[in-house]
């Protein structure tokens, strides 16, 4: 939401157009940031950050992809193809899905928890980083206040879903 690029000067917008266009700026920039974090961290397990981010939603239990994809807040078609690579690499399979005889639900394979768990001291070790960078109290306030944004926005766009996992596993 670039507004000068369409010829408005900041004198031009309110103050509320003003911050939801800094707020834009700076979620691009950390979904940026994120995604070349995941990457560094993901790599040496032998991941991408989006294997890593679809194979640690399904950790705890299968999902479908349409599922996954409300979760992660990313196209089906973006998790299908994910997905489908997770399977090729022996990393998750596809389970019989007992709510819809279409929709198969996708399940990590000992292989793809095993490269879950490779990450796992490299993830820790950044985490204590930022924790020390910004103190947890405040990793907390950022989250909380992120989530609520998220949380409005659904809203706002007619989307309602719960509040976003607040870790990559």
């Amino acid at each position: 939401m670039d507004w000068a690029a369409k010829g408005e000067t900041c004198d031009s917008m309110t103050p509320e157009q003003e911050l939801l266009s800094g707020l834009a700026k700076t979620t691009y920039r950390l979904n940026a940031q994120f995604l070349g974090i995941g990457e560094q961290l993901a790599r040496p397990a032998g991941l991408t950050a989006a294997l890593w981010q679809v194979l640690a939603a399904v950790l705890r239990s299968p999902l479908s992809v349409a599922d996954i994809s409300r979760e992660i807040g990313t196209t089906r078609q973006s998790v299908q193809r994910i997905a489908d690579i997770l399977v090729e690499e022996g990393l998750a399979g596809y389970l019989p899905n007992p709510a819809h005889r279409r929709a198969k639900l996708l399940n990590p394979t000992d292989e793809g928890r095993a490269a879950m768990r490779r990450l796992g001291p490299a993830h820790a070790a950044f985490a204590q980083r930022l924790a020390d960078e910004m103190t947890m109290d405040g990793m907390r306030d950022v989250s909380d206040a992120l989530t609520r944004l998220s949380m409005a926005l659904d809203s706002l766009v007619g989307t309602r879903r719960e509040p976003p996992s607040p870790s990559l596993e």
